[in-house]
């Protein structure tokens, strides 16, 4: 087993969020109707994707009844349908669905992860949720560094999460704004950052983001992800 195999079963066995641990196990128990006879995963979700990666994803956390049912990032709702048929358009993933774990899904030179494995309330994780959850992060960056050329973030949260792990142990630019498909340079030897809206229901449903607006910026990332610059 690798290293990067070793840290995503310490994040399934992670207990340091009390709210956060009770909450999903209670999703877990009570089921949405329409999944009622599934098994939930019901634990934090692991990141996912190639470990040789050359593009970083990193999105918000676990849809309750998503990745928290399924075990596996956006995999099993509307933010994960959308993300895997632009990864499969733009030649990071072998097939366009992402439905179960055991679906085939194969990322290909992209690794996703989450600023918090476990999903919250309302999809909003407390500030000490985030932090707790940072240390995850900042051992997948060290595994994935060499390899890696650029960073997707999806949504502000994301985008902050990163640059905050990032602080922890690099000297970052401080002049960075978010905005979508919004190109960032965090530091002369760093992967290159882009940020995104996140492709929550909420903002395709409002047509704040079309999935031409994000198959652009996973485009921009495939090129990105090439050379770097």
């Amino acid at each position: 087993m690798t290293e990067i195999e070793d840290l995503q079963n310490e994040v399934i066995a992670c207990t340091r969020c009390p709210r956060l641990s009770v909450y999903i196990r209670d999703v877990a128990q009570e089921k949405r109707r329409q999944f009622r006879d599934e098994s939930y995963w019901g634990r934090p979700v692991p990141s996912f994707g190639d470990a040789s990666a050359r593009l970083l994803i990193v999105g918000l956390a676990p849809a309750a009844h998503g990745g928290n049912r399924t075990g596996r990032v956006f995999t099993g709702d509307r933010s994960g349908d959308l993300l895997s048929k632009v990864l499969f358009a733009t030649g990071f993933a072998n097939q366009p669905t992402s439905r179960l774990a055991d679906d085939g899904l194969r990322l290909q030179g992209a690794w996703i992860s989450q600023i918090a494995h476990c999903a919250p309330p309302l999809n909003k994780p407390l500030p000490s949720e985030i932090a707790n959850c940072r240390h995850w992060l900042r051992n997948e960056l060290r595994l994935l560094w060499p390899n890696l050329r650029a960073v997707v973030a999806l949504g502000k949260i994301a985008f902050d999460g990163y640059l905050a792990t990032l602080k922890e142990e690099h000297e970052v630019n401080p002049r960075m704004l978010f905005a979508h498909n919004r190109l960032h340079i965090t530091g002369e030897l760093h992967p290159v950052l882009l940020s995104s809206y996140h492709p929550s229901q909420q903002n395709t449903s409002t047509g704040r983001l079309t999935e031409q607006m994000f198959q652009q910026v996973f485009e921009r990332a495939a090129v990105l992800s090439r050379t770097g610059s």
